[in-house]
């Protein structure tokens, strides 16, 4: 049961934050952009909070998270192919200027998510460290201040 009221809090979580996200955006493929971040942010807060000791340990929750994160990195190119902006988006013209990077940032946040054992505490506290450093990365680079 608690795990049913856990994933349905995600759920909501991840569903409030895009509409919140999304307020004022005028362009469609921006906004389905800042939909996926949203979605990636949301699962990564879920690795997150378990690998920092912020939220107990539970194997069902980081597999879940880790599962959509994996999804979710998968759909970074096609998501991000249309160059369309919108002033309330964070993605910078270096996307589309030097694709080849953004991609290859994509990818190494799946590799990063690939490696990432939600099995125990240990494995996700050593895990999460190339993923959070993967998501850096391309921010970085590739999103506005």
């Amino acid at each position: 049961m608690k795990r049913q009221i856990f994933a349905l809090s995600l759920g909501l979580l991840a569903v409030a934050a895009g509409v919140q996200a999304k307020e004022g955006v005028a362009n469609a493929a921006a906004g389905k952009r800042m939909d996926l971040m949203d979605e990636i942010r949301a699962s990564f807060a879920v690795i997150g909070g378990m690998a920092q000791g912020k939220t107990a340990f539970d194997a069902d929750a980081a597999a879940a998270a880790r599962a959509k994160l994996l999804e979710d990195a998968a759909m970074i190119p096609a998501v991000f192919k249309p160059e369309e902006s919108d002033p309330k988006s964070k993605a910078a013209p270096a996307i589309w200027e030097d694709w080849d990077e953004f991609t290859e940032h994509a990818g190494a946040l799946e590799t990063a998510v690939q490696g990432l054992d939600t099995a125990s505490l240990d494995t996700v506290k050593a895990g999460f460290g190339p993923v959070a450093k993967s998501c850096g990365s391309c921010h970085g680079e590739f999103r506005l201040k």
